[in-house]
């Protein structure tokens, strides 16, 4: 349901990254320190989807 792309063509390049959900979450990120920060966001997103996490019986729990 949740993809991460992450390209790092070498010594010197720039990291990209594309986190994209079903649930429409769609991210993008480039340079090292903000794809790092897409990759944890994209953790988090995957604990909170409401795709993966069902709403329903939740209030009761």
């Amino acid at each position: 349901m949740a993809w991460l792309h992450i390209t790092a063509p070498g010594r010197g390049a720039v990291p990209t990254a594309r986190s994209w959900c079903e649930c429409g979450h769609d991210r993008s990120a480039v340079g090292t320190a903000r794809v790092l920060a897409l990759i944890d966001a994209h953790a988090a997103h995957r604990d909170r989807c409401p795709l993966r996490t069902p709403q329903e019986g939740r209030a009761a729990a």
